[in-house]
């Protein structure tokens, strides 16, 4: 399963945590920035996450800043990405269950590696559930077409 990690500043050390973690249990993380601590503006690399997941490049985003909210906000401008800020495992696994969430934002500023490592398993290991929940996300799906064309 190939994962693209993203961040802003916040997130540098995180994410290189997470491509470790990604490695041992089997991923093939594709990290695509920024590599320093120095200042950058999150939804550059956001975009840069996403559009591997929209364009079917990577299965999965991993997308890290101070609080998860900005990253996970413009990841959800791309087509067929559905990004969560998840705090715990369980909300990424109902993310993933029910939603067929495809991009995880993580806050580096609220969770700890540890916990961030668990959660990013939960998410990896979890499958959509489909039934009920796929008509409920093909309607999310119908939504975004109607507002790129409308």
């Amino acid at each position: 399963m190939r994962i693209a990690l993203a961040s802003d500043h916040h997130g540098v050390v995180l994410k290189a945590e997470l491509v470790e973690v990604l490695r041992e249990n089997g991923f093939d993380p594709v990290d695509v920035g920024p590599d320093s601590s120095e200042a950058v503006d999150y939804p550059e690399y956001a975009a840069l996450a996403s559009r591997f997941v929209s364009d079917g490049e990577a299965d999965a985003a991993v997308l890290i800043c101070g609080s998860g909210v900005g990253m996970a906000i413009a990841a959800n401008k791309f087509p067929g990405v559905r990004a969560v800020n998840a705090h715990d495992p369980d909300e990424a696994e109902m993310a993933r269950r029910h939603n067929n969430a495809n991009v995880l934002a993580l806050g580096a500023s609220r969770i700890d590696s540890i916990d961030a490592a668990q959660i990013l398993l939960r998410f990896l290991d979890t499958q959509f559930e489909s039934g009920r929940h796929a008509r409920r996300v093909e309607q999310i799906a119908e939504i975004e077409r109607d507002a790129q064309s409308g």
